[in-house]
């Protein structure tokens, strides 16, 4: 799945380019539009693309300088430059910058599909040559598809320290990490759905991820969600490891759950599961059971016989100063105050 930059300053053609690159054929992960170059780079800085099409002529920084910078920034983007026949001997100095790719105005669809069929290539090679052997990657995969199927959870983290071992020792770039870790997800989820019996969907995010760590942590996350999706899907227990920690939490609001508690009871490790529910609800385990009381404590106060005192022990907090800190730090009010804004006394 690629993703893809486009930089001009001309709506029209902007917005053609944009529409012959999403009949491509090509898998696309992302397409964004950016009016110059210096509104691109900021782009880039935000989410790096794998490929980036950019003019020549633009205000604010012009596509000379953007590939310079975009050159300097991260060396491995695929830059294709987009010019008029007069600019062309202007872009051909672009190729110091690792320009791949020229198309001549007027843009038309043959161009298009003949660049990126050429970026996709580089890309590929890219990913198997200059970081690890397909045959390589093609053997981890196995192991880990594998170690799944037979639910046998020793060989499978064996598989992951070595392979990070292994990779580590070739200081890989961030990007490099994601695109590898990426490619090996995705074919893991294929093998395992191809078996045809359970189906297995795509966990792994690393699009926003700012450090190396932090891939290694999403990735070994998403591969102990698989093995316990087919562990509860062999019990014939198909809800979801977090959906069911979320149900937990609900009906335990008024006690004081731990993490460890609630992965204890849905039978996964504690700190695999503090990033698979990090990733899922976008929120900690802590923030999220806030959040819930918080929500439980507003629905409380709109009904006028309960205490304002009593509600703060209903949704899990004794020290009752405590919870009226915690309900203006979440609501901007007092408990009082939003009772007050609901016309109840």
């Amino acid at each position: 799945m690629f993703r893809i930059l486009i930089a001009d300053d001309e709506p029209m053609i902007r917005k053609g380019l944009q529409k012959l690159i999403q009949q491509s054929g090509q898998p696309i992960a992302s397409l964004r539009l950016a009016e110059n170059g210096a509104d691109a780079l900021l782009q880039i800085q935000e989410e790096r693309p794998d490929f980036l099409f950019t003019d020549i002529r633009m205000p604010k920084m012009d596509g000379l300088e953007l590939c310079r910078q975009v050159s300097e920034l991260d060396p491995d983007i695929h830059i294709v430059v987009v010019s008029g026949y007069n600019d062309f001997e202007y872009a051909q100095k672009c190729v110091s910058y690792g320009v791949k790719e020229y198309i001549l105005k007027p843009i038309n669809k043959k161009a298009v599909d003949t660049a990126l069929v050429k970026l996709a290539h580089l890309h590929a090679k890219q990913m198997t040559q200059a970081f690890v052997s397909v045959n390589r990657l093609e053997e981890w995969v196995s192991i880990a598809e594998d170690a799944i199927w037979s639910l046998k959870h020793p060989v499978l983290l064996e598989m992951i320290i070595k392979a990070r071992s292994e990779l580590t020792s070739y200081n890989l770039r961030l990007n490099q990490l994601v695109d590898l870790l990426g490619e090996f997800s995705a074919l893991l989820n294929k093998r395992l759905n191809e078996r045809d019996v359970f189906s297995f969907s795509e966990r792994l995010q690393l699009f926003d991820v700012s450090t190396i760590d932090e891939a290694w942590t999403r990735f070994e996350a998403s591969l102990e969600l698989l093995f316990q999706d087919l562990r509860i899907k062999r019990k014939g227990k198909l809800r979801d490891p977090v959906e069911e920690a979320k149900h937990y939490i609900e009906d335990h609001l008024a006690e004081e759950v731990s993490l460890e508690e609630v992965a204890d009871r849905i039978g996964l490790n504690a700190s695999y599961f503090s990033q698979l529910f990090k990733q899922s609800t976008q929120e900690t385990f802590v923030q999220y059971r806030t959040r819930r009381r918080i929500e439980k404590a507003k629905k409380l106060l709109a009904q006028p016989h309960y205490r304002i005192t009593d509600i703060s022990g209903e949704v899990g907090y004794a020290d009752h100063p405590h919870f009226t800190k915690t309900f203006k730090k979440y609501t901007g009010l007092l408990p009082s105050e939003f009772r007050n804004k609901l016309g109840i006394e």
